[in-house]
């Protein structure tokens, strides 16, 4: 048997391996997230490929779990895995005394498992080219990042005349935390759905706003199977009062962009380790948030629950979670800034409690449609 991680967003350290028949535990750890500042350390993303396993009984254990940097993620976790890279499916796993197992039997020679199911650099640069083939968008370079690698929006719009009335600007980001691979699949199905010619939410949108997207904020991070953080060790997603292009270009370029179009409707996709529900949160705990901001956010929650069945709003964070560094988040800088509602949306690592899919989990088919959704919801609120 073999185990390998030597792919884009691979990440994995094999501890042993057996090398018989005799039934024995892969050994393996997290590896931490690989950045350029040696004092950073966030483990907690894994993806790996497993060969001469077929029909064999296997026991992958992932001893230091307990170290991780969510280990309350664990509990009631299965793990991801796939023969094909595109089909994705649940395995059994347990965690005990710090020590992940993942017990499965494979069916075939080659399977990968994965913390969630992986988007690919390759997967990225498809997507932006399917929405280059679209009229109604253009792919824009806002940057680079540590490592050279590409920093593209997706402004979509439909054409206007000059004397129309203008168009508010709507922005969804993803994957400031390049393991939340959940955020791009909601974004590919945004762009699925505004890109529709006979969609009527997507006429009904884009008369009235134009769309600028960022599928993927940390490719550094992405390619490098981190979790968390960018090459230089930024959360990026604690840098938008003062980002710099020495330790966070990314969010610097993609700000500066904000700031030429300034910003009427924000979302931040991410993805929650420990809850098992989605969920979003907004700028209730900014003391500067107006009555007409409050108003108009509950109005979109409001339409979200009603357009999307897995969103709910009894299980998020505490408002005041982040009360002391609020600012430095993108959501809460961008509600600050521009008086807009602007939101924090978290999809489930796990499952969806409210909706379970024991085969499943939650996965990209699921985060897909809920970007749909959220575009239902906003069709609802964005003529207000």
């Amino acid at each position: 048997m073999r185990i390998s991680a030597q792919f884009d967003s691979g990440s994995i350290e094999v501890v042993s391996v057996p090398d018989d028949q005799s039934g024995h535990p892969i050994d393996l750890r997290l590896r931490p997230d690989e950045v350029s500042d040696p004092t950073v350390e966030i483990r907690q993303w894994f993806h790996f490929r497993l060969q001469g396993a077929r029909q064999r009984p296997t026991n992958l254990r992932i001893l230091n779990a307990g170290d991780s940097t969510f280990p309350g993620g664990w509990k009631d976790y299965q793990a991801c895995a796939s023969y094909d890279r595109e089909r994705w499916f649940r395995v059994p796993t347990s965690y005990e005394n710090g020590v992940l197992s993942i017990n499965h039997t494979p069916e075939r020679d080659s399977v990968y498992y994965a913390y969630f199911e992986p988007y690919s650099w390759e997967q990225h640069l498809r997507l932006l080219g399917r929405a280059e083939d679209s009229p109604l968008a253009r792919v824009i370079d806002l940057g680079s990042t540590l490592d050279g690698r590409d920093v593209n929006g997706v402004d979509v719009s439909a054409p206007v005349s000059s004397s129309a009335t203008p168009k508010r600007h709507c922005w969804i980001i993803a994957r400031q935390h390049p393991g939340e691979t959940m955020a791009e699949w909601l974004v590919e199905g945004v762009l699925e759905r505004l890109l529709d010619t006979g969609d009527a939410i997507s006429t009904q949108l884009l008369a009235a706003a134009q769309f600028h997207i960022v599928p993927n904020m940390n490719p550094d991070g992405s390619v490098r199977g981190n979790l968390r953080v960018n090459a230089a060790g930024a959360n990026l997603n604690r840098e938008w009062v003062a980002p710099s292009m020495e330790r966070s270009p990314e969010v610097f370029q993609v700000r500066a962009a904000i700031q030429q179009t300034g910003c009427d409707f924000f979302i931040d996709v991410h993805g929650d380790e420990t809850i098992p529900y989605v969920f979003a949160a907004g700028n209730e705990m900014l003391p500067d948030t107006t009555a007409d901001q409050m108003a108009a956010q509950e109005r979109y929650l409001q339409a979200l629950l009603q357009a999307a069945p897995d969103f709910q709003t009894r299980h998020g964070y505490p408002s005041g979670r982040y009360s002391e560094d609020a600012l430095k988040l993108a959501s809460k800088w961008i509600g600050h800034r521009y008086g807009c509602v602007s939101l924090t949306l978290e999809l489930p690592f796990k499952d969806n409690f409210d909706r379970p899919d024991p085969v499943a989990g939650w996965n990209a088919q699921r985060s897909k449609q809920l970007g749909r959704d959220l575009l239902a919801a906003l069709a609802t609120t964005i003529r207000r």
